[in-house]
């Protein structure tokens, strides 16, 4: 990660720092459908729009979709032996958020952002 946040806790830096990953469906936006933009929690960078979030049933937030080209790094992950994923980290800051899959909604992108609800901040789009 470039810069940390020194608000951070132990938690957040376990998953944003050194890539941990927090249990499945313990996340406080794994079950969150408000309307709204999530972002980095180390940084503050935008990450994902609501309405491209959806429920893939795996236990952490899912989206089909990045806010622009530009706010995901995409990096090759061999760190489970012989399963190959693509890691996704924050463009600004480099904080790990988790992996995406393509196992998505094929009438989208096709695509699953498996994302740690700890790695993200949400704000909120009042109507």
């Amino acid at each position: 990660m470039k810069k940390i946040n020194d608000s951070l806790t132990e938690e957040e830096l376990i998953v944003l720092r050194d890539k941990g990953t927090e249990r499945a469906f313990s996340g406080k936006f794994d079950s969150f459908y408000e309307d709204g933009t999530y972002k980095c929690k180390n940084c503050g960078h935008e990450l994902f729009k609501s309405e491209t979030k959806y429920n893939a049933g795996c236990g952490w937030p899912s989206f089909f979709e990045a806010v622009n080209e530009d706010a995901i790094i995409y990096r090759d992950d061999h760190s489970i032996f012989g399963r190959p994923r693509t890691e996704i980290l924050c463009a600004n800051c480099e904080g790990h958020l988790g992996h995406v899959f393509n196992d998505g909604p094929v009438d989208k992108t096709g695509l699953r952002y498996c994302v740690n609800s700890i790695s993200l901040d949400f704000d909120s789009e009042k109507k």
